[in-house]
């Protein structure tokens, strides 16, 4: 019998694997795959994902950036600088394990090559209502008295919870070695590129002799979305370069309503259904969310009745509303003004300092777009005016 079985090694999941272990609870954490594992993910580390990582965890950087060039589909491209670092970039193999090897420092022990096909809290492989049941492909059974979902937004547990969604995007995104002489000149800097389909961007993130490129756009228009991919690639002369790896994925926010819990299960990171709508930033969404449903999934272990559990999980719900749900609010709001006039956001964010300097302490951590909207009257009234 295990305190809190999690499943999903992923940066969610080896946060809430961490934070049960931490508080000295038996933790199992359960991954498909063997890793280190690839994912399709830009890499990005913000401020608020720093501040989410174990104490004294070292990243696994590749690049620190001090720069930002914008541009509006390929035209009126400008470069904006900053002293202090902005943010950093990794590859998700290395960040991943790292991960989880803090996990098992803290005492969780880890499987992989462990899918789960289905989680039940009733009917006779459970032994009692404190117990829930976490059945495996090989038809194992393992049994926990809290378990954690973040396994992705195509997961079992999701489907378990009922987590629905409202928003669904397809990213593209290819890894490109490039010579030393061109490496150098993206070193410490990221392009932001505001796309041709509505609600599209696309992005270079330098990682030593490899560039990170791809694209994002609302799901429905995958050939437009592959065209934009091939275009941008092409426009800064990158064609020649043959990918390492070519990849995509969808992400998926969920809807205000959407459960983040069902008895002793709760789910978190893309399983939840939590990242940032207008950027899709899942990373610090995934970590903070993981610390915070590793802690709550010890109070529910604790709990000894259906009561008492249940309100441990609504009360880990209204933690994630009042934080990352503020700011998923927020940024649904963003998205929908991109959508609009995206021209109008590139001209704010290289035109308008105090515009850049909000877009620096968000990369940083220093605040959030929830932060601003709180704060700042014209953030205020500009979303306002959106809004009718």
């Amino acid at each position: 019998m295990w305190d809190v079985v999690v499943v999903g090694a992923g940066p969610a999941g080896a946060s809430a694997a961490y934070a049960a272990a931490v508080a000295g609870r038996r933790v199992l954490l359960l991954e498909k795959a063997e890793l280190p594992r690839y994912k399709t993910c830009g890499g990005g580390i913000i401020g608020f994902s720093r501040d989410a990582l174990p104490p004294g965890f070292e990243l696994p950087l590749k690049d620190r950036i001090h720069a930002v060039t914008f541009s509006l589909n390929g035209k009126l491209a400008r470069t904006r600088r900053s002293r202090r670092m902005l943010f950093g970039l990794i590859n998700r193999p290395e960040f991943d394990a790292g991960l989880v090897e803090e996990a098992q420092k803290a005492g969780a022990e880890l499987r992989t090559g462990a899918p789960v096909v289905r989680v039940e809290q009733h009917g006779p492989a459970v032994p009692d209502r404190r117990t829930v049941a976490v059945v495996l492909a090989g038809g194992e059974t393992v049994l926990a008295r809290a378990v954690v979902g973040a396994d992705g937004s195509a997961g079992r547990i999701g489907a378990h919870v009922g987590v629905k969604l409202d928003q669904v995007d397809l990213g593209l995104e290819a890894e490109i070695p490039v010579p030393a002489t061109v490496a150098e000149d993206w070193a410490g800097r990221v392009l932001i590129d505001w796309g041709p389909l509505p609600g599209s961007y696309g992005w270079v993130f330098p990682k030593g002799d490899t560039l990170t490129v791809g694209v994002i756009s609302a799901r429905g228009d995958g050939a437009g979305t592959k065209r934009y991919l091939e275009d941008f690639i092409a426009r800064l002369g990158l064609a020649g370069f043959e990918p390492s790896i070519s990849s995509g994925h969808l992400t998926r926010c969920r809807s205000d309503d959407s459960p983040l819990s069902r008895g002793r299960v709760v789910v978190c990171g893309d399983a939840a259904g939590l990242l940032e709508p207008w950027t899709r930033e899942g990373i610090s969404f995934a970590l903070r969310s993981g610390r915070l449903a590793g802690e709550w999934a010890v109070r529910i272990a604790e709990a000894h009745d259906a009561v008492d559990a249940r309100r441990q999980a609504l009360n880990y719900a209204f933690a994630i509303k009042a934080g990352l749900g503020v700011e998923m609010g927020v940024g649904r709001r963003m998205l929908k003004l991109f959508e609009r006039r995206p021209g109008l956001l590139h001209a704010v964010l290289t035109g308008f300092r105090p515009a850049w300097k909000s877009f620096a302490g968000i990369t940083r951590g220093t605040t959030s777009l929830a932060e601003l909207v709180r704060t700042h009257p014209l953030a205020q009234r500009a979303l306002h005016a959106m809004d009718r």
